[in-house]
């Protein structure tokens, strides 16, 4: 029998248990048992992604979980932590093409030992393979190939951000970059947070592509804070490749994201006079100042590369949800999360199920609605751009 469960397939590793580092931009705190725990105990997710264990301690510290019998490898592929999650093990790489451009891109495996084998062949080709998402000096389409021999699966990673996105700052379309061949080999993209879908449905090599929400997680509060619903019997490695297909009734049915103004590329950024632009897209010079020294924002690239004026969504694209997580609503800190969570169980419930009474009984009438005016979409929002986040915009009163 086919359920829903639910999936963020983008969280990175800070350190390893001994201290050393994994993801250097990532909280010391985001260990592998750290992650595990907020993911099931405090987030309410099912599926996880971990972009950093091509990492050799990495890989090493994974292993030695299904060892000790904390974790077991499942016949359908990933690995299931202590009956309570499955955990897909994959690698963030940062690519270099035959143009100059970096960009990102996820790699996902169904074994320990697949995984192992693309370590070692990665190792080869970065200065230091301990760290995660180090340049390595080969193109993606070379990557795609070596990652589906072994029996992965590799896709972009926030696709559209100016930083290492591919359609950010690489080029105007997928296929052209990989070649056709390569290209039909592609079939998920992620969207980064300063995306949704009717924003990537101005293109239209992407029609028949299946998109995810994911959080990009750098600290334990930020898991889930973009994930996706999946339809499936299991969660397994093999029932998520059905559902990337949209195979055997398998499928997302829902991406659950940020409003992508919320993100911290969203619009345009003028680095001279440190403004974020609200003009008419594409914004591509400050109209303030007339620089050309901008960062690029996502809904400008898209209207500048874009197919279509207005979005085509095909018929299996599924509705995307825009989300506040409880970190970046007013008034809300560690506290009043510690107690919705003892209460509701997990930040999800919190934000989309848990009835107005409960709410207002365990944290009162204020903070309730502030919860509860997310949840219906009626907040207002200042617009992220050149890597500061949008912010939501209420009461000025301290976080408890």
């Amino acid at each position: 029998m086919l359920a829903e469960y639910y999936g963020d397939l983008h969280i990175h590793i800070g350190r390893t248990q001994e201290g050393h580092p994994v993801k250097v931009t990532a909280s010391r705190t985001q260990t592998l048992p750290c992650v595990f725990e907020e993911a099931v105990a405090e987030k309410g997710l099912h599926i996880i992604g971990i972009v950093d264990a091509a990492c050799p301690r990495l890989y090493l510290e994974l292993a030695g979980m299904v060892e000790k019998g904390d974790a077991r490898e499942l016949a359908g592929g990933g690995l299931r932590y202590r009956d309570r999650l499955t955990v897909i093990p994959g690698a963030e790489v940062e690519t270099t093409e035959e143009n100059g451009c970096h960009t990102h891109w996820l790699a996902f495996f169904p074994s320990l030992e697949m995984l192992r084998e693309f370590s070692f062949f990665l190792s080869k080709h970065l200065t230091n393979p301990e760290l995660s998402t180090q340049p390595c000096h080969l193109p993606a389409r070379v990557l795609l190939r070596e990652v589906t021999a072994v029996g992965g699966i590799f896709f972009p990673a926030h696709a559209f951000t100016p930083h290492k996105g591919v359609y950010g700052q690489c080029t105007r379309r997928i296929k052209e970059l990989l070649g056709s061949e390569c290209f039909q080999s592609i079939f998920v993209l992620e969207l980064g947070l300063s995306a949704d879908t009717d924003m990537a449905d101005h293109l239209e090599e992407l029609a028949n592509l299946t998109f995810l929400s994911n959080s990009d997680a750098h600290s334990l509060k930020n898991i889930g804070r973009e994930f996706n619903v999946f339809l499936l019997e299991e969660p397994s490695w093999s029932e998520l490749i059905k559902a990337f297909k949209r195979s055997g009734g398998r499928r997302v049915v829902a991406n659950y994201g940020l409003n992508p103004k919320l993100g911290k590329y969203h619009r345009t950024f003028c680095l001279s006079c440190r403004r974020i632009t609200a003009e008419e897209p594409p914004v591509i010079a400050c109209p303030h100042c007339g620089s050309e020294h901008v960062v690029k924002g996502v809904f400008d690239r898209i209207a500048e590369i874009g197919d279509w004026p207005e979005p085509r969504h095909p018929e299996h694209r599924p509705p995307y949800n825009y989300q506040v997580p409880l970190s970046f609503l007013p008034g809300i800190g560690a506290k009043t999360v510690r107690k919705l969570v003892d209460r509701f169980g997990s930040e999800i419930e919190i934000l989309h199920r848990a009835s107005r009474r409960d709410i207002v009984e365990t944290v009162g009438l204020k903070l309730a609605e502030v919860i509860l005016q997310a949840r219906a979409g009626n907040v207002t929002i200042r617009t992220g751009g050149g890597g500061t986040y949008g912010k939501v915009m209420g009461e000025e009163y301290g976080a408890v």
